[in-house]
């Protein structure tokens, strides 16, 4: 486990982070690495924990092998040079187990580059002609790398890109146009290229303009708001850790230059992330484990710093920070952050059901773009600006603060009683079985300190509801989620289960949700928009790691709440209560083995109610809150029996028509009303 050094509590008061602190955590993970590599002609392939998701398949044969075979060496090359290039560039001479890093990677990135020998991964045409030239549109994954490369060659610029002979820099600039000329994927993999081409216009390479623009203007056009850009249908960290970050760069080699409106919009965007985008983040700066590629961790902290290399930057130094190092903290210092000296394809230790097919062991370290912080001066105000924490300095206690964004629809809350960060997110949409995506996207909740939970039982999801018709045996979970809109701190979404666009949605189970945040978590008040009964109906809290976990229960009129007390696979305290008013039946408990990310053993607690009536005026309203503490000090009863009344406009006090008034007992009132939801839903 990771032990920081060179602590600086004075100038860092919240980390003790410093930039010898920074170089000392790069160094520990390249030690895990180059203790792996049996000799200075060996590429960099580190050992795998996890054999049956990612690749080199284990069914892969002929020349798909070969294939996954030569991405994964480039994997291991790039993303594990986003770790050494700012280190060779500090200290050219610098050894790790042995190896100077400068001359390894100089030379395997020759090698990796020249055809014939054995470590070569192929230009684009290489290997469109071993998968059979059956696609011409088909993109590979050393796309992706050739962009990590060329950010790294310009981080060594001196130490290796200019060391290279004329003849060495044209095999390599002949390697890198093949794939930024190519086709790719028409996402936030545009950039690879545009980053490919700038790095070689910059250099002096021709390059196809034309595509460039084409590109550029593609990247743009997926701007949402507030800094974030639309990555496919979903939203998630890929608009930072992609966007955000190969954006400022390719401004400085191309776009400032060359395509200034395109630039300078692009340094709109980045500093209007810069706005809100450290709010994403906890007290403590942990990450939330959100949306695809979990496996990468505190790269979502490297836009922070690459804002810096914008010619007008917003990012706030010391909140820079503070966050890049609470974030690093949040999974170096974990036990099982490494396995075998090797980041674990998990969030904290190995984690099977967030594991993706496209991912080998090497790609973990695409962390490493984390690192480039390193590539900042000394007396930069990243490194010299005193540490603060942001929203976290500001907030009273028990303070909660919101940050709503209608473009990418997502919802922060603060909530300094806990110092957890809760996101709500909404335009999602994914197929009705895919489970994974459901739990990366389609979640009502994923907060910092409990990190999303995979299905505990069958019936059963944390922090999703589940629905089962009567007389099928299939389960169905809510795979679209809508967006309506915030008013008066209430969040409205619908949700949908099983949404297939081949189906009018009326043919559709769903719920319209509202929830708004409480000072330690979030209350739900959702309405069920069925069109068939009888229907049984769960909804989960977060799983809770199960170390040895106090369970007990309380009730307060017809309210209920189950509380669990325990400590996570670190030993830190923690604390979670359910509680359900109107429209459930019961709390129940379900225990599992390997569906949480921290620890082995876990628990969900989860509300179950029925509808028997087909056409029956039956219950609408479905009132639930989730709330949780760092600690084992008791919830008061206040906290888990917020509300004072609820007051509803149907006499049957069902909820079917009309608003329903939610008076919490501290004062506060919240109107849930779903008039007119059907006409402004947003996707």
């Amino acid at each position: 486990m990771y032990i920081p050094k060179y602590l600086d509590f004075t100038l860092s008061p919240f980390t003790g982070m410093t930039r010898e602190s920074w170089i000392d955590a790069a160094k520990y993970l390249l030690e895990g690495i180059f203790r792996h590599i049996p000799s200075a002609d060996s590429p960099v392939i580190v050992p795998r924990t996890e054999t049956e998701v990612t690749y080199p398949h284990k069914n892969a044969k002929g020349n798909q092998l070969l294939l996954e075979q030569t991405a994964q060496r480039f994997e291991g090359l790039a993303r594990t040079l986003f770790i050494a290039a700012p280190l060779i560039h500090i200290d050219p001479e610098i050894e790790i187990c042995g190896f100077k890093l400068r001359n390894y990677y100089s030379r395997l990135i020759l090698r990796c580059c020249t055809k014939g020998d054995e470590l070569y991964v192929g230009k684009y045409e290489d290997l469109q002609e071993l998968a059979g030239n059956e696609n011409p549109h088909r993109a590979f994954q050393q796309t992706v790398e050739t962009c990590a490369l060329v950010i790294c060659l310009d981080v060594c610029l001196d130490e290796i890109w200019k060391r290279y002979t004329d003849s060495e820099r044209d095999a390599v600039a002949e390697f890198l146009s093949s794939y930024a000329h190519a086709s790719t994927v028409p996402q936030n993999w545009r950039l690879f290229n545009m980053l490919g081409m700038a790095f070689l216009h910059r250099e002096g390479y021709g390059i196809d303009k034309d595509i460039m623009l084409e590109h550029a203007q593609a990247i743009l056009g997926y701007y949402a708001g507030s800094g974030w850009y639309r990555d496919g249908q979903c939203f998630d960290y890929y608009s930072c850790w992609a966007f955000n970050v190969y954006t400022p760069i390719w401004n400085n080699w191309y776009g400032y230059e060359n395509l200034p409106y395109i630039a300078a919009r692009f340094e709109q965007n980045s500093n209007k992330l810069m706005e809100t985008y450290g709010n994403f983040f906890d007290k403590d700066g942990f990450t939330n484990m959100w949306g695809r590629s979990c496996v990468y961790r505190n790269a979502a902290t490297s836009p922070l710093s690459e804002n810096f290399s914008l010619k007008t930057s917003a990012a706030d130094p010391g909140l820079a920070r503070r966050i890049a190092s609470g974030s690093l903290l949040q999974f170096f210092t974990h036990k099982d952050f490494l396995i075998n000296s090797v980041p674990s394809m998990g969030f904290y230790g190995q984690f099977a059901p967030l594991v993706q097919g496209y991912s080998c062991a090497e790609s973990a370290y695409w962390l490493g773009k984390a690192f480039l912080c390193l590539t900042l001066p000394e007396n930069h105000p990243f490194w010299t600006a005193k540490e603060n924490n942001g929203i976290w300095d500001k907030l009273n206690e028990n303070e909660v603060s919101e940050t709503f964004l209608k473009g990418p629809a997502l919802c922060v809350t603060n909530h300094s009683a806990n110092g957890s960060t809760v996101l709500r997110s909404a335009k999602v949409i994914k197929n009705s079985g895919d489970l994974h995506g459901m739990w990366n996207y389609s979640k009502l909740c994923y907060c910092t300190k409990y990190p999303w939970e995979a299905s505990p039982a069958e019936g059963v999801e944390s922090m999703q509801y589940v629905l089962r018709n009567s007389g099928e045996e299939n389960y169905q979970r809510c795979n679209a989620t809508f967006l309506h809109g915030i008013h008066d701190g209430v969040l409205f979404r619908r949700q949908f289960f099983d949404y297939d666009l081949s189906v009018d949605t009326h043919w559709r189970q769903a719920l319209n949700l509202a929830d708004f945040p409480v000072e330690y978590g979030i209350m739900r008040a959702d309405k069920l928009r069925l069109f068939r009964a009888p229907v049984t109906l769960t909804l989960g809290a977060y799983g809770f790691p199960d170390n040895g976990t106090e369970i007990t229960e309380k009730r307060l009129g017809s309210a209920k709440a189950v509380i669990l007390k325990g400590h996570d696979s670190m030993g830190h305290e923690k604390q979670l209560a359910m509680t359900i008013y109107d429209g459930w039946e019961d709390l129940k408990l379900v225990q599992s083995t390997g569906t949480n990310p921290d620890s082995e053993k876990s628990i969900v607690i989860y509300a179950e109610t029925s509808r028997r009536k087909n056409y029956g005026y039956e219950n609408f309203i479905l009132i639930s809150q989730v709330i949780t503490k760092e600690d084992l000090d008791d919830f008061s009863e206040n906290e888990l029996f917020p509300i004072e009344r609820i007051d509803y406009t149907d006499e049957e006090k069902h909820g079917g028509y009309g608003p329903v008034t939610i008076t919490l007992k501290n004062g506060s009132v919240k109107r849930i009303d779903f008039d007119g939801i059907e006409g402004r839903l947003e996707l």
